[in-house]
């Protein structure tokens, strides 16, 4: 096992601009008017953090975050267009149409008595505004990769922690002790697993250990926050590489803890399979500048829950509507503990498993209906994407693909009018005996039913 990080020294290695790759030309236009404005107001101001790290290793960042020693007050006052946002880390964005460039103040790791750190009895930090110096600031960073400051003063990389080497050598270090650094903040671990993920990086061996102790801290965070770290770490496009980190380093249970457990008992591994494919496709579709969804993405997610909690409401017996509707309401409640979905992607993603159960259906009538119905098109690719793990349903979906690209006289040739031909393409009408869809059933031929053999290895989900 790796050595735990030593004691960074406060003396910083200057890297001139010879001896580094980072361009001005590939640095935001408006992060560079930030840094000379500071400059010019008599202040220092410094590129820090993931830009300065992926610009090292030939990358394109997105976001531009500036360090400065001056208070967020002072850098208001200096721009017309900053607000200031926190109150546990306060922080000024200055706004430049789409893109915001965020100028933190150094911080301190000590605490000076006026009330601006405080840490909760577990060691996580609760409010974080105590001010000052420059390595002070890079002290008190999560990860040596993230501690490194470029100045236009000479174009030079500063760094105290030793965090170019480690962006060589492309290996994730805490500063300082990990365990208390995790406590301090328990997102520090999911954004071990990102980096990690979106840079193809190593997580050294003293920061992975003590994860897996200590993932139950996340249920301290704020669900918002980690509703946030969930975008970035699966529509950023390394979606798959995240989850299997997630797994590897027992954070799954900790975040998604009933989509954990139905992974964990289904004995087939059809809804990993599935889940695994959702995640592959996310990353091909992003990589494609293809539009993606969190309700999508958070369907394929909480699925294996879904099924499950269903599975267990229909052995005890519950209608199979009924059933439907309260696991979906179930999951959805129980993962907003953990993790604050808006109901603007929660309740398209429960249409999207409410009608999952509508393509086994073959009537004329439904078959139109759900065709225009304005959720079909993600529900169709939520179908297509359960082949993966359920091949059983390979006939509804060669149907289905077809039934979106037939005249409807043609279709209509190829529905049944009855319930009989419910799961069969090719039964013929007897438009006469269409009362019968009124008779109760308990069979797979119920139209609003949730029946077992919807669910990829439903008889392994408890």
């Amino acid at each position: 096992m790796t050595e735990t990080n030593p004691v960074p020294a406060h003396a910083p290695r200057i890297v001139p601009r010879e001896s580094h790759g980072i361009s001005r030309k590939d640095i935001s236009p408006n992060a560079l008017k930030v840094l000379y404005k500071l400059r010019e107001a008599g202040f220092a101001g410094y590129l820090v953090g993931g830009a300065v790290r992926d610009l090292l290793i030939g990358g394109h960042p997105k976001d531009f975050d500036v360090a400065t020693d001056a208070t967020p007050e002072q850098v208001k006052a200096l721009f017309r267009n900053c607000r200031l946002i926190g109150r546990r880390f306060r922080l000024a964005h200055v706004i430049f149409g789409r893109e915001i460039i965020e100028v933190a103040t150094f911080r301190s790791n000590a605490d000076d008595g006026s009330g601006d750190r405080e840490t909760h009895d577990e060691g996580r930090l609760l409010r974080d505004n105590v001010y000052g110096t420059l390595e002070d600031d890079a002290i008190r960073r999560d990860f040596t990769a993230n501690a490194l400051y470029y100045t236009i003063e000479d174009f030079s990389v500063r760094d105290f922690v030793g965090g170019v080497e480690d962006v060589q050598a492309r290996v994730l270090k805490v500063i300082g002790e990990p365990e208390a650094r995790y406590r301090e903040d328990p997102v520090r671990m999911l954004r071990a697993v990102r980096l990690s993920a979106k840079l193809d990086f190593s997580i050294d061996d003293s920061a992975a250990a003590p994860i897996p102790q200590l993932a139950s801290l996340l249920s301290g965070a704020a669900p918002a926050r980690l509703f946030d770290e969930c975008l970035k770490m699966f529509m950023t496009g390394h979606a798959e590489k995240s989850f299997l980190s997630l797994e590897k380093h027992g954070l799954m249970p900790a975040l998604f803890p009933e989509t954990a457990k139905a992974l964990a008992t289904n004995r087939s591994g059809a809804l990993r399979t599935m889940l695994i494919q959702a995640l592959r496709n996310t990353d091909e579709r992003i990589r494609a500048d293809k539009p993606v969804t969190p309700a999508f993405l958070f369907a394929a997610l909480l699925w294996p829950a879904y099924c499950r909690e269903l599975a267990v409401l229909q052995k005890q017996g519950v209608d199979a509507n009924v059933a439907q509707q309260r696991a979906a309401d179930r999951v959805t409640l129980h993962q907003a503990e953990r993790i604050a979905l808006p109901r603007r992607f929660s309740l398209p993603m429960q249409e999207i498993w409410l009608l999952q159960p509508r393509f086994s259906q073959r009537i004329r009538k439904r078959v139109f209906r759900l065709l225009s119905h304005p959720r079909f098109r993600a529900a169709f690719d939520f179908l297509e994407l359960r082949l993966s793990g359920a091949p059983e349903i390979a006939e509804d979906v060669a149907f289905w693909r077809d039934a979106q690209t037939q005249s409807p006289e043609l279709l209509a040739e190829k529905c049944a009018s009855k319930p009989q031909g419910e799961g069969e393409p090719g039964v013929a009408a007897a438009p006469r005996k269409r009362r019968r869809r009124r008779k109760p059933r308990g069979s797979q031929a119920d139209p609003g039913g949730a029946e077992p053999a919807m669910v990829p290895g439903s008889g392994e989900a408890e």
